[in-house]
């Protein structure tokens, strides 16, 4: 019996240790921030003033805020790992675009804190390296009717949360009262970033079950279009590669998702859309980016193809990465 309640209480110990670990982003291989002005006032729709960004577990988007409005860093929340970094433009655009990474610390503390988009411009780091436009980017959300986007333009409250822990690190974002066309409705992203992956994993839920809700690729020139399904027929991706970064020099974009949840596939003057069925279940796919300067980063076609070809068998296998 003793030795019983010693396993149990060593157990108990061992399990309470795992799980009182912090979080410490000198040594963690994720980080996911959020940085805004709370300092200055606005003027119409730009944030003018204000000393300091200051990081936020949450933050409330005002009503004034839209695209270049300077109160956010990076204009919306980003995340990252060992490898590469992301963003997502918290304004009616909604586009996912990408930090290229040299080196495998975490990088977005400092990013922007100019209060200039100087992440453009390469540094020792890395830099911005997709130019989303008027695209989509990778992997974000948007709703196509009628051969158009709609956009984030019409919504009453967005609020976007950050947490990170040892293993990975996440991005949520509430959209509530999304309107488009016809409908009105709440919204959920959540994007999840583990160590050591290129892959975010993008979870969605909307409210009410309707048409167009997309997600895509941003299209660029010098580009070649790459699909493929896995062999239970479950499972695809769909891929670009080419000169397609800002440097510009070699970038690979990729979103892998279920089969069964998409209606159809758009290719638009702008984007690869791929198109969900209409539902108010959760939906998961991942998307990435992969760049040639990343430390020991992929550098042709040829290896791109390989890597996705090795990440559809994982999924193929498992369901899931």
């Amino acid at each position: 019996m003793k030795a019983k309640i010693k396993i149990a209480t060593l157990f108990l110990l061992g399990f309470t240790a795992a799980n009182a670990q912090k979080y410490d982003i000198k040594t963690a291989k994720t980080y996911a921030e959020i940085s805004a002005k709370t300092d200055g006032k606005w003027e119409g729709r730009k944030y003018i003033g204000g000393t300091v960004f200051k990081n936020t577990d949450k933050l409330k988007l005002s009503p004034e805020h839209t695209d270049h409005s300077f109160d956010i860093r990076y204009e919306g929340p980003g995340w990252e790992n060992n490898r590469i970094g992301y963003r997502l433009y918290l304004d009616w655009r909604n586009a996912i675009d990408i930090f290229g990474k040299k080196t495998s610390e975490n990088i977005l503390p400092k990013v922007g804190q100019d209060n200039f988009d100087s992440y453009h411009e390469m540094s020792d780091w890395g830099a911005d390296i997709l130019k989303a436009g008027k695209g989509i980017g990778i992997g974000s959300i948007d709703r196509y009717l009628n051969k158009e986007k709609l956009h984030f333009r019409e919504v009453d409250s967005t609020i976007a949360y950050v947490s990170n822990k040892t293993n990975e690190s996440v991005v949520k974002i509430d959209y509530y009262g999304w309107k488009t066309a016809a409908d009105k409705i709440n919204f959920t992203s959540e994007l999840t970033i583990k160590p050591d992956q290129l892959y975010t994993q993008h979870t969605i839920k909307a409210s009410k079950a309707i048409q167009g809700i997309c997600t895509g690729i941003v299209k660029q020139k010098n580009t070649e279009l790459l699909k493929k399904e896995s062999k239970n027929k479950k499972w695809a991706y769909l891929a670009t590669y080419g000169q397609q970064s800002l440097v510009p020099d070699k970038l690979g974009m990729a979103i892998f998702y279920q089969v069964s949840t998409i209606e159809t596939i758009q290719d638009t003057d702008l984007d690869y859309l791929l198109v969900f069925k209409p539902t108010t279940k959760s939906t998961s796919f991942y998307l990435l980016g992969a760049w040639e300067q990343e430390v020991n980063g992929i550098k042709t076609q040829e290896e791109f193809v390989k890597y996705l070809n090795e990440k559809l068998e994982i999924l193929n296998k498992k369901g899931k990465m």
